[in-house]
């Protein structure tokens, strides 16, 4: 199957290319940015860039194994330089597998004429060694699973027809990991994954962080999962681990949650005192990263749609660029505060809006005192837009072109 352009990424990453700067791709695993690492080569390429002046290696790759010991590599790229016909670019895919990579890509970066692409599933890459190494010399950049566009633009570009109400009955139920598109039925995609879930779970947070209470660890993010988009602090998650018979600290927790951020299985929303203007220090919000796995590692059987639906909302904003926040207005709550550059937006998530959910809705919209635009996000097909606050079904919603939100 051919694999789409992440034409958002790209636009967002072109402008640094060829600059003194080390581009990282972060982001949960499966989530594209090998291909898109591919696309960059490709995209260099057509610009006159010689394929022998680009190295590409894949660390998680048995085949790359001996390349995962810094010295080794160093000796691997200083020969592909000598060989190389000018500038080198380098695309080193899931670098947390090279012991002592960041005073080696700082190595690098000082010693040859390149140009560095670095890819990573753990937000730990910009921590500790790394900041101190390369002292503000990167640019990250997050790259999420597939949004509804980029599914529908998938399966236009391979020819199979879908109405857009059936990809998004399928995107709820199996998110946006772009190989699950590959599998054939429902048990390969189960089968698929659960498996990335595994490895996210055993490689990128039991493994690395040497987590010993494996099972504890399973039931949190079970619970997270299970609980999407509700309002959590350490403590109150604690007591109801405790309460399952499970015996746990406030400490052990927030680490286990911070593991689970670092692999970015969980992502989380701060919340923001719309009236105080300040981000208030706890019960956040956490939401899945990706639907698929949400779905299979769920242990309720109960299904709350407007949940899911204020999840695909949350991924949709971000894969936009949105940095965004919960409000809190006096004791109501404002689904999203949503920041872009210069911009700002508020938006309300519901899956059906009755009488009652409409004015709870719009009413909390209608409190805040600013003229910033407004939103209301739900299923229904009747447009249901007042007093300058725009209703968007949510297919609507997810299928705006770039620069409509």
């Amino acid at each position: 199957m051919r694999m789409i352009l992440r034409k958002q990424y790209l636009d967002q990453i072109k402008p640094f290319m060829n600059q003194d700067l080390i581009k990282i791709l972060m982001g949960i695993r499966r989530s594209g940015k090998t291909i898109l690492l591919l696309q960059l080569g490709e995209l260099l390429e057509a610009e006159g860039v010689p394929k022998s002046c680009i190295l590409t290696l894949n660390f998680e790759s048995y085949h790359h194994k001996n390349l995962r010991d810094d010295g080794a590599l160093y000796a691997y790229i200083e020969h592909f330089a000598a060989a190389a016909s000018g500038k080198i670019y380098l695309f080193l895919d899931e670098i947390q597998e090279v012991a002592h990579w960041q005073q080696l890509v700082n190595s690098v970066r000082v010693d040859f004429d390149c140009d560095i692409y670095l890819t990573g599933s753990n937000s730990k890459l910009l921590s500790g060694e790394l900041a101190t190494c390369l002292s503000g010399r990167y640019v990250k950049f997050t790259v999420y699973p597939f949004t509804f566009r980029e599914i529908r633009e998938f399966y236009a570009e391979n020819g199979i027809a879908k109405s857009p109400e059936a990809v998004f009955a399928e995107y709820l139920r199996y998110g946006g990991l772009p190989q699950r598109l590959a599998q054939r039925d429902e048990h390969s995609t189960r089968t698929y994954l659960e498996d990335v879930l595994e490895a996210i779970v055993i490689r990128d947070v039991v493994a690395r962080n040497k987590i010993k209470n494996v099972d504890l660890l399973r039931r949190l993010l079970g619970f997270l999962l299970d609980n999407i988009g509700n309002t959590f602090s350490g403590n109150s998650l604690c007591k109801a681990l405790v309460r399952e018979g499970r015996t746990t600290t406030v400490d052990t927790v927030l680490n286990y949650i911070a593991r689970l951020k670092d692999a970015f299985i969980i992502l989380e929303a701060r919340r923001y005192d719309v009236k105080g203007r300040q981000l208030l220090m706890a019960s956040e919000k956490y939401y899945a990263a990706d639907i698929g796995l949400r779905n299979v590692m769920s242990s309720s059987e109960q299904v709350d749609t407007s949940k899911l639906y204020e999840n695909v909302v949350f991924l949709e904003l971000l894969a936009r660029g949105f940095e965004v926040k919960v409000g809190k207005l006096d004791n109501q709550e404002i689904d999203f505060i949503c920041y872009r550059g210069n911009e700002k937006l508020y938006l309300q998530v519901a899956y059906l809006l009755d009488e009652h959910s409409r004015e709870r809705e719009f009413g909390n919209l209608e409190r805040i005192e600013d003229n910033y635009p407004k939103y209301v996000v739900s299923s229904d097909l009747v447009d249901l837009s007042r007093g300058g606050i725009v209703h968007l079904n949510i297919l609507e919603f997810l299928s705006l072109p770039e620069g409509r939100l």
